[in-house]
């Protein structure tokens, strides 16, 4: 199966092949106006199977995809947004009966591929267009989450690129287009303006590390013209994009601003130097994620919300876009191709094509359902990663109104001023072996009260759900000083790892927070515990690692 691939060597084009070197019954034909760099691509790969072409959309399509003879196109190149003709290709892959993807994301152009779809129909060729995150992936995860709804109603959405992720000239030349522009055929019948409009959310898949609240901007993306197609009771689309940092991120939504109000043409000529400068200012952590909120009616008339998190670490996250047309080209391999037509990508794929190439990569998912507000602390956190943990880890943390445990402790203390005087403001336990040990649990309007006794020295802090900042995250306090802990499940062990902090309600970099340890486990049917925390100007503060035993 010959696959040509149209932008082969750009952003996204360039890892279509990488995802799909490995798959022996296809040639990849790398393809663009400059074969040296599809040429270079498939040098670095090594692979057999990829091979450079020249290919110049602006010329003779119909004479180059004769010459070429692929099997499938991929359009990995746009802005699809700011063509003259923008079906050219279309066309000439129509008038030759070659199945066609590709991975757009203007509005228009994904719902105006319907416009082929009887001829497709006829020559027996698939042609799917927006094979991409919006609208293919979105639209996957939104059937999971409404699968009992028998009305959905609302639906949110949003892409957190990792601020080392090189998004590409011509996907900032398509964002600039259309910035501070208005977005029409709306669900609600309101206009809104692209990158003008904000919402704040923190994508956290539960019992994952979650990324930080993030801002999020309205965006042009096929999504908001297709959906209420496949859910005509949609009231409201929005899909938003959530670029780090976040200064740079503000800065474009003040010229997007200044669009709305006609003091710029457009940003579209900015376009070459805001792409430099996103490639040239980047800080923050190397993870990116996406989110999918759902609300509707469930099959007993109640409101319903569920919220679809993924998370993805390092360089695997820029993958995602491309996925969609790996899995299909892979089931065309397999013999199981999509229908004949032209339309959006939207119904070929299910969120169980994206979990088997997610699960090659350090891509994790996750879905959050409504809690209430009686059940305890940690489920409510926790969500579903809660009973994923063994049963006496479920049991300490399982309780309603409160719960004494004993058990025995080892305890080291730090031996500088420093930590011997913070140690002792906050009441820490002296260093020790075997020490006896009580933990009083007691649980009042949805937060929990730890009174810790280890010998005759006890300490208290209090903990509840967080909000805010602190959203999605376990906040504990002792006196003026509040953490935001995330917990983290991990091979039946829960990690406490400190994402936010503050003194007296002052928010404080993460930086400078005390470096701390903490985990939770079982072994020998007992709970287990190991906490150490220090800092960089006192080292070690304080050590304490054990077991607990709820009484019988």
């Amino acid at each position: 199966m010959k696959v040509l691939i149209l932008g082969g060597y750009g952003t996204f084009g360039g890892r279509l092949v990488q995802l799909l070197a490995d798959e022996p019954a296809v040639t990849l034909l790398v393809a663009g106006r400059n074969r040296q760099k599809a040429a270079t691509l498939c040098a670095r790969l090594g692979t057999v199977n990829a091979v450079p072409a020249l290919f110049d959309r602006a010329g003779a399509i119909e004479a180059q995809l004769a010459e070429l003879a692929p099997d499938i196109i991929v359009d990995a190149s746009g802005p699809f947004q700011l063509y003259n003709e923008p079906y050219r290709v279309v066309r000439a892959a129509l008038a030759q009966g070659i199945h066609y993807l590709d991975l757009a994301d203007g509005s228009d152009f994904v719902k105006g591929i319907a416009q082929f779809d009887v001829e497709a129909r006829a020559r027996g060729i698939f042609m799917l267009a927006g094979a991409s995150s919006f609208p293919v992936l979105t639209a996957a995860v939104i059937r999971r989450l409404a699968s009992d709804m028998t009305s959905l109603e609302a639906v949110s959405g949003g892409i957190a690129p990792s601020p080392y992720a090189d998004i590409g000239l011509n996907v900032m030349r398509a964002i600039a287009s259309y910035a501070g522009k208005p977005i029409t055929q709306m669900p609600d019948g309101r206009t809104h303006y692209a990158l003008v409009e904000t919402r704040r959310y923190v994508i956290a898949p539960p019992g994952r590390l979650p990324l930080d609240r993030r801002r999020f901007s309205l965006v042009d993306v096929p999504d908001l013209k297709v959906l209420p197609d496949l859910w005509p009771s949609l009231k409201d689309v929005w899909m938003g994009a959530g670029p780090m940092p976040e200064s740079l991120h503000r800065a474009l939504n003040v010229f997007a601003y200044a669009v709305r109000l006609g003091l710029l043409p457009s940003l579209e000529r900015f376009a070459p130097f805001m792409h430099r400068v996103s490639r040239a200012v980047r800080w923050g952590e190397h993870r990116g994620g996406m989110f999918v909120c759902a609300n509707g009616i469930g099959p007993h008339g109640r409101s319903v919300e569920r919220a679809w998190h993924m998370i993805a670490e390092g360089d695997d996250g820029p993958f995602i876009p491309s996925m969609a047309a790996e899995a299909i080209i892979r089931h065309c391999v397999a013999g199981r191709p999509p229908a004949a037509g032209a339309r959006p990508a939207t119904r070929d794929l299910e969120l169980s094509d994206y979990e088997l190439l997610f699960a090659r990569r350090r891509i994790y998912t996750g879905v959050r359902n409504s809690v209430s507000a009686a059940a305890p602390l940690y489920r409510r956190i926790l969500g579903d990663a809660f009973d994923t943990m063994p049963a006496p880890w479920r049991a300490m943390h399982d309780f309603k109104g409160g719960l004494t445990a004993g058990g025995i402790a080892c305890v080291d203390r730090g031996t500088g001023l420093l930590a011997r005087l913070v140690a002792g403001m906050l009441g820490l336990p002296r260093a020790g072996d075997n020490v006896p040990v009580k933990v009083t649990f007691t649980a009042r309007r949805g937060v929990e009260i730890w009174r810790r006794q280890f010998a005759d020295r006890s300490f208290v802090s209090t903990q509840d759900q967080g909000r805010g900042r602190f959203e999605h995250l376990l906040c504990e306090r002792f006196g003026p000083l509040r953490f935001g802990l995330a917990l983290v499940t991990e091979n039946e062990r829960m990690l406490l790892i400190v994402r936010r902090w503050s003194i007296f309600g002052v928010p404080l970099p993460r930086a400078w927070a005390p470096v701390s340890t903490a985990y939770e486990f079982v072994d020998e049917a007992r709970f287990n515990y190991h906490v150490e925390v220090g800092h960089p100007l006192t080292g070690l503060i304080v050590r304490y690692r054990g077991w607990l035993v709820p009484p019988v």
